[in-house]
């Protein structure tokens, strides 16, 4: 929603201000990183605020290491923020990907451009035109993700973002 994407602009912007701040994590609520964007406001003529793009980018040039912490699901607009982030951490019941080409779409926020440098062109191209859900534990020897946990993945994550 627009209100999510501008309190993580908010967040970020704050924390990139705070020299006290050293590193920052992201994470979702109840258990799921996101799902992504609401398809159904995509062609709201009222639609007005941040766009994931520009958040996304705000995400990687951040000179304090970003941490996703993925739990549940990343998928679509949630996998790009992944993607923007510098490291990514994942429970282990974790799955990622672009589903939107099922529908017709291609991802919006610079996934497919920031996913293959990440991985390498096959196996993004797999994902990118596949729209197929990708498990953590494959996620990890595609490179997509730096690390996979059975814990509680928030406090894995601020323990790579403290050791960074």
């Amino acid at each position: 929603s627009l209100t999510v994407l501008q309190a993580l602009e908010d967040g970020l912007k704050r924390a990139d201000a705070d020299p006290s701040v050293k590193a920052v994590m992201i994470c979702g609520e109840n258990g799921k990183f996101s799902a992504g964007a609401d398809i159904r406001g995509f062609s709201s003529p009222t639609r007005r605020g941040s766009v994931l793009g520009p958040i996304i980018s705000l995400i990687e040039r951040s000179e304090k290491p970003v941490v996703a912490a993925i739990e549940g699901v990343a998928l679509g607009g949630g996998l790009e923020v992944a993607l923007g982030c510098h490291y990514r951490i994942a429970h282990v019941k974790a799955r990622m990907g672009l589903p939107e080409v099922t529908i017709g779409l291609l991802p919006g926020a610079e996934g497919t451009q920031r996913l293959p440098r990440l991985i390498g062109i096959p196996a993004a191209l797999d994902i990118i035109t596949t729209g197929r859900h990708i498990p953590a534990t494959e996620a990890l020897k595609l490179g997509l993700v730096d690390e996979v946990v059975e814990e509680n993945t928030v406090e894995a994550a601020i323990r790579l973002a403290n050791k960074v």
